[in-house]
């Protein structure tokens, strides 16, 4: 298979065994239409000639100090100790439910509280409600790039021609956005999660970021190491706030050329028609917050890679960050690899009909909570 044009690139590698393939995309939970109400206490207390319950507020904010706030169903329940003002003798009779037959289902939780003081945590760098991450440490922060081109024998997979212009064009594009690129080649699943572990115990408190790169093999929930397959969320679950407190706040990108199945795209012909704050602030942040993982494809579905110029996504990714990566924030130009790899490649291979002329798109997965914005150092 041979590359046809730069508006017409092909496909490599994808006919003589699997493309590329890997793993399942986090899995997401959408709250949809959840209504919820606001938590009055947490025991049934008689309303008296159905008078507004504002004294029982006030007096529990009084008694304990803590403030009304939303509940989700069934979220773990945490009943006050006994002899608590919480907690009455018709509560503690009936097995912590009330009148109605209603058991809590919610937990207390404190909202974040402003001080003059010193506020407790983790400190983060930049203003909780700032649009922009703060990307002006002294590094811009480590980046991992873990290629795998051959494999043992017991996997069965056959070698992923091309992917070394895929490992070098990343070295190349993120050291110009100055990152501190470290290049792994054909490693064992144990000697990346060693590297991982690693990095995630290091000291990023002067470091903008950290950015991962996975080139192989995968299928849906699943990525290959050079002995051994694995889950994708091994790469990023040491990074999470509570594990990594020094990149708490910050971007954890990950980027992945593989599969994540065997499906195609045979997409579908279109035609084109136009005309011409006052103090520290505390506040919780989610563990998983600040995340960004790129897929090269969607769940099910092939991913290609030509087997001179390398995968589809990495030379997308590459050509859009070298032309824009200072100039846009990084959903932006996801967005524009996104729209080069479904518009500018195709598949050639004209002697197979079912592997000929097939398309695909990358698949992004945002927690983050701000832009990201590679200024330049």
């Amino acid at each position: 298979m041979t590359e046809r044009g730069a508006m017409n690139p092909s496909a490599g590698g994808g006919h003589a065994g699997p493309p590329d393939i890997i793993p399942d995309i986090i899995p997401v939970d959408l709250v949809n239409s959840v209504m919820r109400p606001r938590a009055e206490t947490l025991e049934h207390v008689p309303r008296q000639n159905n008078a507004p319950p504002a004294d029982l507020f006030d007096q529990l904010q009084r008694a304990t100090g803590l403030q009304a706030v939303d509940i989700v169903d069934s979220l773990p329940t945490n009943p006050p100790p006994m002899g608590s003002p919480l907690r009455n003798g018709a509560d503690e009779q009936n097995g912590g439910t009330d009148q109605n037959g209603d058991s809590t289902d919610a937990r207390w939780w404190s909202k974040g509280t402003s001080s003059g003081g010193r506020a407790g945590g983790i400190t983060i760098p930049t203003t909780k409600d700032a649009d922009n991450y703060n990307m002006s440490h002294r590094r811009r922060g480590k980046a991992f790039v873990f290629n795998h081109m051959n494999f043992e024998s017991k996997l069965g997979l056959r070698p992923r021609n091309g992917t070394h212009n895929d490992r070098d064009n990343l070295r190349v594009v993120l050291r110009q956005l100055d990152f501190e690129v470290e290049v792994h080649n054909d490693l064992p699943y144990k000697e990346i999660e060693r590297i991982l572990e690693s990095a995630a115990l290091e000291d990023h408190a002067d470091a903008d970021c950290i950015l991962v790169t996975v080139l192989s093999h995968g299928e849906l929930g699943i990525l290959y190491a050079s002995d051994h397959p694995y889950k994708p969320d091994n790469l990023w679950s040491h990074f999470t706030a509570d594990k990594c407190p020094t990149l708490a706040g910050k971007p954890k990108m990950f980027f992945i050329q593989a599969c994540q199945g065997d499906r195609l795209d045979g997409g579908v012909q279109v035609v084109s028609r136009t005309e011409s704050d006052a103090g520290p602030v505390s506040y919780k942040i989610p563990s998983h917050a600040d995340f960004l993982i790129g897929y090269s494809t969607i769940p099910g579905f092939y991913s290609w890679r030509n087997t001179t110029a390398g995968s589809w996504f990495i030379q997308a990714l590459c050509h859009v960050l070298q032309n824009e990566g200072n100039s846009r924030d990084l959903l932006s130009i996801l967005t524009r690899v996104c729209r080069k790899v479904a518009f500018d490649f195709q598949s050639n291979v004209p002697g197979d009909y079912v592997m000929h002329e097939n398309k695909q798109i990358p698949c992004i997965t945002s927690m983050l909570t701000r832009d990201i914005l590679f200024n330049q150092k």
